[in-house]
């Protein structure tokens, strides 16, 4: 959904009510996914992909982070000399 488009002309491919459609539409504004204004009757609703770009960021600042801290946890295991077992 690139540019807007009406609530009914969403609703219509699923069989449920336009009151459902509407609740659904709703959560989606509540994360900033979507954006509604109303033009006269008409609810006209389009995408917001800022939040979906705020949370790919945040994701991979802790993949960078926990990357680099296991293979750190690898090397330092590596370089570590075996530990010798209990003889009988």
């Amino acid at each position: 959904m690139r540019k807007e488009s009406r609530v009914t002309d969403l609703a219509h491919p699923f069989a449920m009510s336009l009151n459902a459609v509407s609740k659904h539409i709703r959560v989606l504004e509540r994360a900033r996914l979507v954006r509604r204004r109303r033009v006269w009757r008409e609810h006209l609703v389009s995408f917001n992909p800022a939040p979906l770009q705020e949370v790919s960021e945040w994701i991979e600042k802790r993949r960078v982070f926990w990357t680099a801290r296991l293979q750190a946890e690898d090397a330092a295991a590596a370089a570590k000399p075996p530990k010798k077992g209990h003889s009988k």
